[in-house]
């Protein structure tokens, strides 16, 4: 059965970290293979409100075995 989870922006963050590092790849690894800057690789990773949300997801997605589904937007009554 398919399992799935959400997760917000900032946790994003901490997953294209964790993934990465379990990956065994450094900073410097990860912005070549996803040709980007080592700051832009930081930023993604450290600072959860900086917009980077696609390269979180193409880090995520290349260094886990998961898929990132989304953006999700929900709409509640006022």
């Amino acid at each position: 059965m398919l399992q799935m989870k959400s997760v917000r922006e900032d946790q994003l963050a901490r997953l294209a970290k964790k993934y990465r590092e379990v990956a065994g790849k450094t900073r410097a690894q990860a912005a070549r293979e996803m040709k980007v800057s080592q700051t832009s690789v930081f930023q993604a990773e450290e600072i959860p409100n900086q917009a980077l949300t696609k390269l979180r997801v193409r880090m995520i997605e290349a260094y886990s075995g998961f898929k990132v589904i989304g953006p999700v937007f929900l709409l509640e009554r006022k």
